[in-house]
């Protein structure tokens, strides 16, 4: 079920929109008939998803919503587990748009998409901290952009971070610049002869090299890291 208050099949805003920027969205029913061809990736707590024109966030909400339900199925009678995997479902979706006003709905939505289930599973245990942390992660993961020409709003590279939960409460971020990580070509030699690339364990390739990164802190406290 959606949450926010734009019926689920309207899929325009209005037609200058549609006119100035191609903005059509795409139905609820569209919606779940694609990301059921990965259903088991959109149900794997940490898998990755980037919308590259992410609108108001139909494809992340539904994306988010399996997350977080695959969450509360395996956590769900251990309040402090169901949250620390809630946040990392929450840092692995991905959006850009060319629309300021889409971006902050999309992020409001998929922060309602956590906060709902948080309070439902958690009660009164829920830290303020804890959704502090997942309103800077969407700041974070949902940008204004184009993701043709691979930059901000500001004309500046569009700029993702990386958010990894290392061990215990501590989550590493790392930030990449997004036009590194989409060149087609890819180093073929060591990176010995590469130094901007490095091999990543998880993905087992070479990938750009992050051009920050931050000393382990808890996920309740990534938004004192800056």
């Amino acid at each position: 079920m959606l949450t926010d208050q734009r019926k689920p099949e309207q899929q325009v805003k209005t037609k200058k929109r549609v006119t100035d920027h191609g903005e059509v969205f795409t139905s609820e029913r569209e919606v779940n008939a694609m990301l059921d061809l990965v259903k088991q990736e959109t149900e794997r707590i940490d898998s990755r998803f980037l919308e590259p024109a992410c609108g108001t966030g139909n494809f992340l909400v539904e994306i988010l919503r399996r997350k977080i339900e695959v969450v509360k199925k395996n956590y769900k009678r251990n309040p402090h587990e169901f949250e620390k995997y809630a946040v990392l479902a929450v840092t692995s979706v991905y959006g850009v748009d060319l629309l300021q006003d889409n971006v902050n709905e999309c992020q409001e939505r998929l922060y309602k998409i956590f906060e709902k289930t948080y309070t439902s599973v958690c009660r009164n245990e829920t830290s303020n901290d804890c959704k502090q942390a997942v309103r800077y992660i969407l700041k974070r993961n949902i940008l204004c952009g184009d993701a043709l020409t691979l930059k901000a709003i500001d004309g500046e590279p569009i700029i993702f971070s990386e958010w990894s939960l290392v061990h215990g409460n501590s989550i590493k971020r790392r930030d990449f610049r997004l036009d590194e990580m989409m060149l087609e070509k890819k180093p073929e030699i060591l990176p010995l002869f590469q130094e901007n690339w490095e091999f990543d364990e998880e993905v087992k390739a070479f990938i750009p090299k992050p051009i920050r990164e931050f000393p382990l802190i808890d996920y309740r406290r990534v938004q004192d890291a800056e």
